[in-house]
């Protein structure tokens, strides 16, 4: 394939965006009364309203067009076949068979992998189902409450987000915990609250051999061998992992040890076995909730032509923002904290997946950027630190809002939700619309302020609106719900690596830095002076050792 600027659709893009930068989103609503109802879809009880980006219908033609020609339709069928789309690693990528109905096949190679899924499903189920009974006990005969998630990346990032955004639907008793920062603090101040005889570690790493993992999940095994003996290993670790004579070499029976496979990329794991801290927490009927959401999404994105397709447009809605209106980042708000963590996910999910510089070709990316920067915080605590920047600064900041109509803490009689909402819908107006000079300054004048003064405080408090914005607006978040949000980001990413013309479910670019740090930890576990190296990074590792009183000054 050619790069996607060859197309003479990406060109017409371009003219186009020429035209539409002058254009104001509120002049485009005064003309079409009816834009709303045009440029908004539904997906069950969930709204994607992109009413207030910069798009007209000629834009979304065009855009429609450029997906086509990119063949996102094709790839997408592909990927579902079990194509080995990952090509760099030669790898299918079938997530969605993690969520996959009863009756539908994902195969690969020829083979049935839902055999496998259903079959590892189960064994989650059953496991749940005894520590929640309390067939399954610690050691000490105690009952098994308190849940360690230990792993890294997507082996913490999903599993840590989704427990959060379903806090509200956790088993009476239960407490959970997630360790991922090799930085001691972290598991230290964990083991700091957690009982040894109450306990459960949940070791999560593929091949068993990420560094982070390892070293926390070992400081924590001493610490368990310390309170309660050696023996109790076996009943305080389980292990998600493909590498099972790994984790049994640790001190993990291989009956509680969890399979996944090369197929099932850790950013997208969050429905396997990855999940099990979920289901544990949640109980495994909600995780069963959460996986229907994603196949619900996995269906539409299947079946929905491309202008009905809710991941397909807000995929094409970022292509738009980024190639040809010049955004650099991009800022999810969602209004709802128990999604404080879910920026940080997508940051993941997205910028690994398509943060690339090199095409499918193996050529040098030239003309045209990739992923943005994804970032943000929940409402309203964004409102009060960096919405100023999105009002009146320089940059331009395309955004997600996300909120739900009814909340699992009604306080106040559902007065602080209200406030919460009416914060997302306001928010969602300004953007829009800001606010004039001569309104400022006729409210300034109407409060006793001189002309003068007025005018020239106008100038300050001036916001000049036009900024674009998408909203998803939902009923609940409940487990369906989490299930379908994540899948609509996941196809959209996909979707957009598939323009771009790179390969999304590789990361190669995470490697160098661990290749480093391996070669510089034995130069920091010696005294004296370290290796070679550019000179600032040894001046860094020699100041660091003069601090710890392990080189002459």
């Amino acid at each position: 394939m050619n790069p996607p600027t060859r197309l003479s659709t990406w060109q017409a893009l371009r003219r186009h965006a020429g035209r539409m930068k002058r254009t104001k989103i509120a002049d485009l609503f005064a003309r079409d009364p009816g834009r709303f109802e045009k440029f908004s879809l539904v997906l069950d009880d969930i709204l994607f309203d992109y009413s207030k980006q910069l798009v007209t219908a000629r834009t979304m033609e065009l855009l429609f067009r450029l997906a086509r020609q990119c063949g996102v339709e094709k790839w997408r069928d592909r990927m579902f076949a079990g194509g080995r789309i990952n090509a760099t690693e030669n790898r299918a990528v079938l997530h969605a068979a993690l969520r996959a109905p009863k009756g539908v096949r994902f195969t690969v190679d020829g083979k049935d992998v839902t055999k496998d899924v259903r079959r590892v499903l189960g064994r989650m189920k059953d496991f749940c189902d005894r520590v929640h009974s309390g067939d399954w006990r610690g050691a000490t005969g105690k009952r098994l409450r308190q849940v360690v998630n230990i792993g890294i990346g997507g082996s913490d990032l999903g599993p840590a987000m989704v427990s959060e955004a379903l806090r509200p639907f956790w088993r009476p008793g239960m407490e959970g915990h997630f360790v991922s920062n090799v930085d001691g603090a972290q598991m230290g101040q964990v083991l700091e609250q957690i009982d040894p005889e109450r306990c459960l570690f949940v070791v999560v790493s593929k091949t068993f051999t990420t560094q982070e993992t390892l070293a926390n999940a070992s400081a924590a095994r001493r610490w368990l061998v310390e309170k309660l003996g050696d023996d109790a290993v076996s009943k305080h670790f389980v292990a998600v992992s493909a590498a099972v004579d790994r984790a049994k070499g640790f001190g993990i029976d291989a009956r509680n040890v969890f399979g996944f496979w090369d197929w099932v990329g850790g950013r997208y794991s969050v429905w396997s076995a990855v999940g099990l801290s979920v289901a544990l927490l949640a109980g495994f009927e909600n995780f069963e909730d959460f996986l229907r959401g994603g196949r619900k999404v996995d269906e539409h994105f299947l079946s929905a032509p491309l202008d009905q397709n809710i991941p397909a447009v807000m995929a094409l809605i970022g292509i738009w923002n980024t190639n040809f209106l010049g955004a650099e980042t991009h800022a999810v708000l969602p209004y709802s904290q128990q999604l404080a963590r879910f920026p940080a996910y997508l940051q993941q999910a997205e910028m690994e997946s398509n943060g690339k510089s090199t095409d499918r070709q193996a050529r040098r990316i030239s003309g045209y950027h990739t992923a943005p920067i994804v970032w943000g915080e929940p409402g309203t605590n964004g409102q009060h630190a960096f919405y100023q920047l999105l009002h009146q600064g320089t940059r331009f900041v395309p955004m997600d809002l996300i909120a739900f109509a009814e909340t699992s803490y009604p306080l106040e009689d559902g007065r602080l939700h209200r406030m919460l909402m009416s914060n997302f819908f306001a928010q969602g107006e300004a953007f829009l619309l800001g606010k004039g000079e001569e309104q400022l300054i006729e409210e300034m004048k109407q409060k006793g302020i001189p002309a003068r003064e007025a005018r020239r405080l106008a100038k300050h408090r001036f916001v000049p609106g036009n900024r674009p914005c998408s909203s998803l607006l939902a009923r609940r978040l409940d487990p369906e719900t989490l299930g379908k949000l994540i899948a609509l980001y996941e196809h959209k990413i996909f979707c957009q690596g598939i323009i771009w013309n790179i390969n999304s479910f590789d990361q190669w670019g995470v490697e160098l830095g661990k290749q480093l740090a391996g070669r510089i930890l034995p130069e920091l576990e010696r005294p004296g002076p370290s290796g070679e190296h550019d000179a600032s990074t040894l001046g860094l590792i020699n100041h660091y050792k003069k601090l710890r009183g392990e080189l002459d000054g």
